[in-house]
């Protein structure tokens, strides 16, 4: 495979967006008991919760999805 592709050049190649709050929305989950339930600080929760994570935990992300009983692709969107 010949990669064609470089994050050095001025094309937009997309992010990550985390989509926990819709998740947590529709299933009507407030962050302390999410924090309670899945044995994560309140900061982290927070830090997902508003789509500010620098650093993806996939620990904690299948946390999240075993609580929540969804999929990872339901909390991460690729845009």
């Amino acid at each position: 495979m010949k990669i064609t592709k470089s994050v050095f050049t001025l094309n937009d190649y997309g992010n990550i967006e985390i989509c926990l709050k819709e998740v947590m929305d529709s299933k009507n989950v407030k962050r302390n008991q999410l924090a309670v339930a899945s044995n994560t600080r309140f900061d982290v929760i927070n830090k997902w919760y508003n789509n500010k994570v620098e650093k993806m935990d996939l620990d904690v992300l299948a946390r999240f999805c075993y609580i929540l009983e969804c999929q990872p692709s339901d909390i991460i969107k690729y845009k």
